[in-house]
């Protein structure tokens, strides 16, 4: 397999120019063509991770390279593996002139960045390289990143009053300590109290060196490793220690994918990225099961789906005990969004459920399910696992695979205990005929998360929520709830909700200055059936904070498995 790199010594004219560049030498400079010949992981492709926040990892050497020097200095980085298992990228970047300039090349790293869009970049600096990455990168774009390396490097000289969201980094070699202080500064780290082995003998390493970490937010860390080693021992230790550990994207006033513009948006926020489940005491496993029958059934589509166990529930949970999650992606997204960006497989491991993502949707080599198939898997699921409690099934799904939960909460009553979902809504009159017919005899705790700046499924403004999605399913479950329906929307009541709503509550979080939930609910008697979870000026993504609003919101009902009423279990 030949190595997924990419070369680009970028000049400024040709990062926005078509075709490609060329340096006076003959050598290639950029080719817009093959900066893009880049290799995802696909939805089909079972095993592994997702595409969803793959690496980008851009490097910066020690001086200018041609294109064989950098065809050896990834050689020599050993980077293989990492971008095969993550289908990651990576680009090597010389500096635009003979040596690196600052405003030249801080302006090539710009356009480069704005067009890859990636929410998983990681830098590394090498030499002069890394001198360039501490003192113009980290300290002008260092909280849009996802993690720096730098080796050798000379420290940056921050300015008074300097403020940052910070960014995870290793920082190694020569004057590694004096080159670490500022992104401690920049991260609000201090020191841990263990200093630990550099050692990878008999496993992976907890980190490298001297480690600092920020209080509120372990995912902000600096790893210090002073010692002289080789370039692809570096690399490994600071992937297994901190570039693994995370990626970063922005939601915030506008949606990530629809834009990629560097300083526009502020601080990006930073999630967990699990390269293994098992570091959370969660096993993982994959299901592809054919839909037809016969000798040659196995050939024919198939369905897939992928369970998430807490270790010790798999193993010793007692019969009927655990609550299984079902978790549906967006359109066309690929079949592990939801477990990998949603926080709900960090919920499963804290809490204590059982969590499924099925190919709802229906991809490549596998079948779409459709509601019937999503019933028959939970089914199927229920007989193979008798620990899990058929009285606590829940479904929540992200967009598209929001509006699906929330028809399956209309349709498949009878299943689930309580539905949600984000960034989507629902409703026709399909749905609010069948919800008519069960009114009052059916309830169903339904939960909307919502960006209220969300372009995508847009949420109700003042002068735009007639015909609303969002407000079309809360009318529906009001209808089957039996509530009073609230399809007249006042702003002046709640400049959120637009409507009377009991417990009000804002949560601030630390995914970055201004992002908050709010949330309310909406009764029948003394029982909140419906929850509305905004996040505010956010668009269209999960928000992994949400996970645990909207689990809290779940875990207070149960639907009795013979009679199939509800059972509110209260607060």
């Amino acid at each position: 397999m030949k190595p997924r790199y990419l070369f680009a010594a970028l000049l400024l004219a040709c990062a926005s120019a078509s075709g490609q560049g060329g340096d006076p030498a003959g050598n290639v400079v950029y080719s817009q063509e093959a900066s893009w010949m880049y290799i995802y992981g696909t939805p089909v492709k079972a095993e592994g991770r997702s595409y969803n926040f793959a690496p980008t990892f851009f490097v910066y050497p020690d001086g200018k390279l041609d294109a064989d020097a950098a065809k050896a200095l990834v050689a020599s980085m050993d980077v293989q593996q990492v971008l095969d298992e993550n289908f990651a990228r990576i680009v090597v970047l010389s500096p635009v002139g003979e040596k690196y300039d600052e405003a030249a090349d801080y302006a090539a790293f710009e356009a480069l960045y704005n067009r890859t869009a990636s929410g998983n970049l990681k830098i590394i600096g090498l030499g002069a390289g890394a001198t360039f990455v501490n003192q113009v990168i980290a300290v002008r774009a260092g909280d849009q990143v996802a993690g720096i390396m730098t080796v050798d490097g000379k420290p940056a000289k921050l300015p008074k009053g300097f403020a940052s969201g910070g960014v995870p980094a290793y920082v190694a070699g020569k004057g590694a300590a004096k080159a670490a202080a500022p992104y401690i500064a920049m991260d609000n780290a201090a020191h841990e109290a263990v200093r630990w082995s550099v050692d990878f003998e008999g496993g992976r390493p907890a980190a490298i060196g001297d480690v600092y970490v920020n209080p509120e937010e372990e995912l902000l860390q600096v790893v210090v490793n002073p010692t002289e080693q080789s370039l692809a021992r570096y690399f490994a230790e600071a992937w297994e220690c901190v570039f693994r550990k995370n990626y970063r994207y922005n939601n915030y006033k506008h949606t990530y994918y629809e834009e990629t513009a560097l300083n526009k948006y502020g601080p990006y926020e930073l999630e967990p990225y699990f390269t293994d489940w098992s570091e959370l005491g969660v096993e993982r496993i994959i299901v592809e099961q054919p839909t037809g029958y016969g000798p040659r059934a196995a050939e024919g589509p198939k369905y897939l789906w992928y369970e998430y166990w807490p270790t010790a529930l798999l193993k010793d949970a007692p019969a009927q005990s655990v609550p299984m999650v079902v978790l549906l992606h967006g359109n066309r997204n690929d079949p592990r969004t939801q477990a990998e960006t949603s926080g709900f497989i960090q919920l499963a491991a804290k809490e204590g459920f059982m969590a499924v993502e099925m190919e709802w949707q229906g991809n490549g080599d596998y079948a779409a399910m459709g509601l019937d198939g999503i019933e028959t898997v939970i089914y199927q699921l229920l007989d193979k696992y008798p620990q899990l409690d058929p009285s606590r099934v829940y479904a929540e799904g992200l967009s598209a695979g929001s509006m699906t939960a929330t028809s399956l909460g209309i349709r498949k009553s009878h299943v689930f205990a309580a539905v949600g979902g984000h960034s989507g809504g629902g409703g026709s009159t399909s749905y609010w005929n069948e919800a008519t017919q069960k009114r009052g005899a059916v309830e169903m705790p339904y939960c909307s998360v919502f960006g209220t700046l969300d372009t995508v499924v847009p949420y109700i403004k003042p002068d735009r929520w007639r015909g609303n999605g969002y407000l079309n399913a809360w009318n529906t479950y009001e209808q089957m709830n039996g509530m009073e329906v609230v399809s007249e929307m006042d702003f002046n009541i709640d400049p959120v909700f637009a409507q009377p709503v009991r417990d009000r509550q804002i949560i601030r979080t630390n995914k970055g200055p201004g992002i908050t939930i709010e949330t309310g609910q909406l009764y029948k008697g003394d029982m909140p059936l419906i929850r509305l979870v905004a996040v505010i000026d956010y668009c269209h993504w999960n928000f992994v904070p949400t996970a645990q609003v909207m689990w809290d919101f779940f875990k207070m009902y149960r639907r009795d498995p013979e009679t199939r009423k509800l059972i509110y279990l209260g607060r």
